[in-house]
């Protein structure tokens, strides 16, 4: 599999998770451990993406723009992140933050999946792709273990 093939399966999952999340209702233990594993597959993917795919695109001049702007989308879903877990599960105000999260993840996996993957695959050679997808791979699932 390459980067690419990765991380749209990575997507999927946060698309999941977050859909799962707006069912919930209230200060329920559901909405709990889907909060907590969202947080968690969220920070997972956001480290090991920038480190195994943004970084190596940022050595390149068309990559500069696209990692930035994609690091800056990450940068605001951990301060929605951060807004949830200071604000009461039972209250209005969670599940509307929660959307906002939601739209701004979906928001985000759509843009890099439809213009930013088809920035990437014209930089990076096919044994960068592989090589980055397993270097994502491990260092994802070592998130997600700690």
């Amino acid at each position: 599999m390459n980067i690419f093939e990765v991380l749209r399966e990575s997507h999927e999952v946060q698309r999941g998770l977050t859909k799962q999340l707006l069912g919930t209702s209230g200060d329920s233990q559901e909405r709990s451990s889907l909060f907590e594993n969202l947080k968690t597959v969220l920070a997972a993917h956001a480290l090991a993406e920038e480190r195994h795919l943004y970084v190596p695109l940022m050595d390149t001049d068309p990559g500069i723009d696209l990692s930035r702007h994609a690091i800056a989308e990450h940068h605001e879903i951990d301060e929605l992140v951060e807004s949830l877990e200071e604000t009461d599960p039972s209250s209005p105000g969670w599940l509307a933050t929660a959307k906002k999260l939601s739209d701004k993840v979906h928001h985000h996996l759509t843009e890099e999946e439809h213009k930013f993957f088809q920035m990437a695959g014209k930089i990076l050679n096919e044994k960068q792709k592989i090589s980055l997808a397993r270097q994502y791979v491990t260092e994802y699932e070592k998130a997600l273990a700690s």
